[in-house]
């Protein structure tokens, strides 16, 4: 396994790392156990889940996955080897079951989150903690461009947000903070009050990136870099499209895309046509094209971790294996070319 810094912190992370949002909805708590097993034997030490978990998010199984991950750690009583990370839900109709629909990044909603996720997953501590995406109105879930809309009248000042965290930081409660399914503008607004007020700056921003999606390359990438805040990549196999297993409809009917296919988000025209090429472009170079879409996101400088899910261990191990593909300069090339000619089909 490949490791790199936490941002700017001394936490070393497995470049890859797990993602649990299918566990106690397409998983059972005995395959999650089974899944953090092998993961942390093959020197998976980073762990990313959320409040909202399982996905599709639902009030029947709001904060299981964070409750599994908690009866895995008092069974094995491992939690030092691991680097575990959680999320706080914003606000969203995907989540009216949490608060009212009417998250808050302020002092009482982020004690209440926190808290509640702490008793979940059976610890005193998480090593990163994450604002699941902004309160305010932005473009993120599938919005490339920006459009000015009316914020909440009740809209949190980012600086009192970033007080409550640097509190609990203070505390113990939080090892470091990081932001997910950000913007260039609130990540360095972010950066900017954690220096005029001397509070806990950002460790990583948590964003979708694939060969489908490569949006955080414009401007994002180049804050990661001049700021020390890395990526987490979550979605690289774009719920799986990228695997190459929902074309010519050949996925299993167990498929996530197939039990839920409102989740179209990789599944347009575009999107289809440059899976067909990537995956040819893998299949031509003795690779998987599940091999190319992960081996590709390990590869970007501006990467703290890769974060991967699956629904059964033959994909986990794919998965994780791929830390150990590297793609020649050819390969990235014709990647290159791939891109040029569908640019960011899904955002």
């Amino acid at each position: 396994m490949l490791y790199n810094a936490l941002g700017h912190s001394d936490i070393q992370v497995s470049r890859i790392c797990l993602g649990t949002m299918t566990w106690g909805e397409q998983n059972t708590q005995e395959e999650a156990f089974e899944q953090m097993d092998y993961a942390l034997d093959q020197g998976v030490n980073f762990w990313d889940t959320a409040e909202l978990y399982a996905v599709p998010p639902r009030a029947e199984t709001y904060g299981r996955t964070e409750e599994i991950i908690g009866h895995w750690l008092a069974k094995t009583g491992k939690r030092d080897e691991i680097v575990l990370a959680s999320k706080m839900a914003g606000p969203s109709e995907i989540s009216q079951h949490i608060r009212g629909g009417k998250s808050r990044f302020n002092r009482e909603q982020i004690t209440q989150a926190l808290d509640a996720s702490l008793k979940r997953l059976q610890t005193d501590y998480l090593d990163l903690y994450q604002l699941h995406w902004p309160e305010r109105n932005t473009n993120f879930f599938g919005q490339l461009g920006y459009e000015a809309g009316e914020d909440p009248s009740d809209l949190t000042p980012m600086e009192e947000t970033l007080e409550v965290l640097t509190q609990f930081v203070n505390q113990g409660k939080i090892r470091h903070i990081g932001l997910s399914n950000e913007t260039p503008w609130g990540t360095m607004k972010f950066l900017q009050l954690a220096e005029q007020h001397d509070l806990s700056k950002i460790v990583t921003v948590q964003n979708p990136y694939s060969l489908l999606n490569r949006s955080y390359e414009v401007g994002l990438a180049e804050v990661s870099h001049r700021e020390n805040v890395g990526l987490l990549a979550y979605s690289p196999l774009g719920f799986g499209v990228l695997s190459g297993k929902y074309l010519n409809d050949s996925a299993a009917a167990n498929a996530r895309l197939k039990l839920f296919p409102h989740y179209d988000r990789y599944s347009n025209d575009n999107a289809v046509k440059a899976t067909e090429l990537y995956a040819a472009l893998a299949r031509g170079n003795g690779l998987t094209p599940t091999q190319l879409a992960l081996a590709f996101i390990n590869s970007r400088p501006f990467l703290t971790a890769n974060i991967i899910g699956a629904t059964t261990m033959e994909q986990l191990k794919e998965n994780i294996d791929s830390i150990h593909v590297e793609l020649s300069d050819e390969v990235l090339h014709q990647i290159e070319r791939i891109h040029a000619q569908y640019t960011i089909p899904s955002p």
